[in-house]
Formats: C-alpha cells, structure tokens, sequence
C-alpha cells in the first residue's frame, strides 16, 4: 500500500506554499487536472515506494539494474486504426467548428515486456524519471517549469518525426503543419507565464533534440520561455504551478474548451498522465511532464501516449505518431 496521503487540490496549494516560505525542500506530484497529487518532504521520502531522477541529477534515489537489458522483450496492443481514426474525426469536427485550435489526442496501448516497472525505470536513460511502487513508471524528455534564482522557464515540447527519415530535421522545422503546432503552443505557454511573471519572452523557437529508444531515434522539437518572478515567489509555489495546469502542450488551445472534448472523446481518464512532477531544493525548482507513461493496472502494463492535432493533421499520420511515441528509452 502506497504510505503517502492522497492531497486534493486547495491542501496541495497550501502546503507547497507553506514549504515553499520555509524553504524546505520537498517533491510533488500532480495529476493532468490538478486535483489531486502528492507533496513529500525530501527527509520523508522512502525509495521503497517512489524513485525519480531530476534533469541535471541534482537529486536522484536511482539504483542500477542488473538485470540484462539486451534479453528486453517488448510488444504493443494498441487501439485498432478505425478506432482511433473515428476519435480523430469528432475532433476535426470540432476544430472545424471553432472550439479548438490544437487538440492533444491521447490513447491507452496495452504492452507486455519481461520487465517489472521497476526494472524499466531503472534501466531507462532519460532526462527525467520516476517510479512509484505498482502503480506507474516515467521516463520524460519533456520539462515543464524549472526556477532558478527568480527566473521561471517553461520548454513546451511539439513535434516528433523519426529520425530515420531523409533530411528528417529539415523536414519537420518545414512542415507546415508542425510550424503552426509549435506556434500555437508556444503562444498558449507564453500566456501562461505572463500570469505569474513578467518580462516574459521567448528565449530559443523550434530548436531539435534527439531521444533514443528501443526501436529508433527520434527528433522533437522545443522552444524555451522565459519570465521574472517576484521576489516573494517562495511564498506562493503552489499557486505559481497548479495556475499554469494542465500543461499546454499536453492539453491544447483555447485551453478551457479543449479540456471539454477531450474528456468527452478519450475515452478514459489521464489520472497522472499528463500530469506534472518535480522537486523543490529550497532555493530553486526542476520539474517534468508525465509522458512516456506506463501505468499498472490489473496486472497488465498500459502505455499512454498521443499527439497534437490541428486543421492540418493527417489521420493516419497522427496514429503513427502515437505508435512511435510508444516506446522505452533502452538500449
């Protein structure tokens, strides 16, 4: 049994606040909606039960596996095409009408692999990580705020292309589709920032990252947002981080609209998919998040993934994109 109370959302708020005034360092855990999460004191903190590894390793209770990671088996169940593609359609329909402008579609792929969660988080190379006992695993590229002596930074994260693909690079900071993606979440993340902190601005537009996984090597694209928080932001961390949720580049634009349709056309519930992680040292913060997702339920291992869907999306496109997406970075 996980030994940590489940918190809702005004005691998450009044707790990362307090924290937050006292300096005192502690991780956090929320779900897509923000409703509910988990706040630990670092001192609190069992590795018995949750593990997880920051961006620049400043904080990590990752052990190494010794298990062989060269026997890794690993095989996808995924939603069938016409399933997903009549999803994808309601949601054209609505961008169609106005209601939306980007639409992050996600769905639930059942896998099998001879690795317990633990295992997998273990032996996983990624710029973030967590492990939380029978319930979950995540190994994120995607960073959602970090602060540093008062400087808030957001890297929303749009636009994936193997990179296998001729002239791959080129070709995604080409397609017109994944320019007006980015655009749209970078402009979303910007207003977000503008609502804690000021002189926001946008440092780095569309630069490419590579991340390695099990079955290839895939390019995705970044930008970097910027912003000065005020001098007492200690003070109120909580409401700093669940003002900015959910994430936009796991939600969509306009924000409060789009959260309406993808709850109507899901088809299930996130819970902590989507959602957000991270630690506060007492000084600054790091946090990532929740994609690349295995959840444990029923003994059968479920991966989470998705993509942005605009007027300009392509259905078939789009389903492999969240294949691709389903993967671990092993190897």
């Amino acid at each position: 049994m996980f030994p940590y109370p489940l918190l809702h959302r005004n005691e998450l708020i009044r707790q990362m606040n307090n924290l937050g005034k006292s300096n005192t360092p502690f991780f956090f855990l929320l779900d897509f909606m923000a409703q509910n999460g988990y706040i630990i004191k670092n001192q609190d903190l069992d590795d018995q039960y949750i593990r997880f590894q920051l961006s620049d390793e400043s904080f990590s209770n990752q052990e190494k596996s010794t298990k062989n990671s060269f026997n890794f088996q690993w095989n996808i169940h995924p939603v069938n095409f016409d399933e997903y593609q009549l999803k994808f359609h309601f949601v054209m329909e609505n961008i169609r009408c106005g209601n939306s402008f980007l639409l992050n579609l996600t769905q639930p792929t059942e896998v099998s692999t001879n690795l317990n969660l633990l295992e997998l988080y273990e032996l996983s190379v990624s710029k973030y990580k967590l492990w939380l006992k029978d319930l979950f695993t995540v190994f994120s590229p995607e960073t959602f705020i970090k602060i540093e002596d008062g400087i808030i930074s957001t890297f929303p994260m749009k636009g994936t292309i193997d990179a296998s693909v001729a002239n791959a690079e080129d070709v995604i900071l080409n397609d017109f589709k994944e320019q007006a993606e980015h655009a749209t979440i970078v402009d979303l993340m910007r207003n977000d920032l503008s609502m804690v902190a000021e002189k926001v601005e946008v440092k780095k537009y569309r630069y490419i990252d590579k991340i390695i996984t099990n079955q290839n090597e895939l390019f995705q694209t970044s930008s970097e947002i910027t912003g000065e928080l005020p001098e007492n932001y200690c003070c109120y961390l909580g409401n700093i981080i669940i003002s900015m949720l959910p994430a936009g580049s796991i939600s969509g634009a306009p924000k409060s609209k789009t959260l309406e349709i993808i709850r109507e056309i899901e088809g299930y519930d996130r819970g902590f998919y989507t959602g957000i992680f991270g630690q506060y040292d007492g000084k600054n913060l790091d946090s990532a998040v929740l994609i690349r997702f295995i959840e444990q339920k029923n003994g059968q291992m479920i991966f989470k993934s998705g993509g942005g869907i605009t007027s300009n999306s392509e259905v078939l496109k789009e389903y492999r994109e969240m294949l691709e997406k389903v993967y671990v970075p092993i190897y």
